[in-house]
């Protein structure tokens, strides 16, 4: 049985560079209509502006994905915009889900959400066993209220709410904006601008021992979509590829592959963040089916790509790997 086929679904965030990725994705599994509430018309942060979408788009599932998110520097420097907008934001959107009578509702949460020192790989039973990394805390803790609300709703009200965890997210299309990239395009910016500049060094934040996951956008795509069709449980589901990299690897790699050859400085004055972080991603795998395919030296390449075209103002494609 198909949750997704001749349904009309509603996809929040739906421009954005994951939601660009899951409604390309969502168009294959052959909805009735797929509908994206764009920020200018409808303030997802207010009541109406959510009751007017589910007015407009009619939609019989949801995917909630829109989300305000930044790297280290982006979450310490608004720590109380990033709590308030995404649990308000999600909150409002289940609760005006469920008296709207929506067949089925897909938060997709956060990593932050688990434990600052989670044993690795992060299996989806821990995520209450601890706070979170404090740089990440307020956000983490937004989206994880959202798997409490979705939960109690199940129990109260029988809502069909699931909740599922992407690990970080890369790929063509990303956001570049030093002021509030995460770290690959952060790195890739950072290398590229120097390689061009011929500068003798680049200086990179905390001590390069933090370690992260990263899934390719179009395979977090995969797991989203399939997830919102196949799956319907009150546990949440951990969506990665079950594989770490240290920091100072991932610059070194990325250095390599942007043709950047200087000096890399670390500032042990910055924070690393959460120490490391990797997932079980065995939950995903058995419940709908979904492992990631793209190997991370192919995503890399394919995003270093994609950001050296649209720097140049060549056509950029987004939508997979080369």
């Amino acid at each position: 049985m198909s949750d997704l086929q001749g349904r009309r679904v509603m996809v929040t965030g739906g421009a954005g560079f994951l939601g660009g990725a899951v409604t390309r994705r969502l168009a294959e599994a052959d909805p009735a209509d797929i509908f994206v509430p764009r920020s200018a018309t409808y303030d997802l942060r207010l009541r109406a502006g959510v009751d007017q979408a589910i007015a407009d788009g009619r939609p019989d599932v949801i995917i909630h994905l829109a989300a305000v998110v930044g790297g280290i520097g982006a979450n310490r420097e608004n720590p109380g915009r990033f709590f308030y907008e995404n649990a308000i934001m999600g909150i409002e959107l289940i609760e005006a889900a469920r008296v709207a009578g929506i067949e089925k509702f897909v938060t997709v949460g956060t990593v932050c959400a688990y434990p600052k020192f989670t044993p690795v790989p992060f299996r989806e039973d821990d995520l209450w066993g601890g706070y979170p990394e404090e740089t990440n805390a307020p956000y983490g803790l937004a989206k994880k209220m959202l798997l409490v609300q979705g939960q109690a709703y199940r129990q109260q009200y029988g809502m069909r709410v699931i909740y599922l965890i992407p690990v970080n997210l890369y790929g063509p299309g990303d956001n570049f904006d030093p002021r509030s990239s995460h770290v690959i395009p952060a790195l890739i910016k950072k290398c590229v601008d120097a390689r061009d500049a011929r500068a003798a060094a680049i200086d990179v934040w905390g001590s390069g021992s933090a370690s992260r996951e990263f899934l390719y956008v179009d395979d977090a795509a995969e797991g989203i979509v399939l997830g919102a069709d196949r799956y319907d449980d009150a546990d949440p589901v951990n969506l990665g590829v079950g594989q770490e990299i240290t920091i100072r690897d991932l610059v070194e790699l990325i250095a390599r592959q942007t043709g950047f050859g200087g000096e890399i400085r670390w500032d042990s004055t910055k924070p690393d963040g959460q120490p490391r972080r990797a997932l079980d991603t065995s939950r995903a795998r058995e419940r709908f089916g979904f492992v990631a395919e793209t190997t991370f030296e192919t995503g890399l390449r394919a995003t270093i790509d994609w950001y050296e075209a649209s720097r140049k103002g060549a056509p950029a494609t987004v939508g997979g790997p080369t």
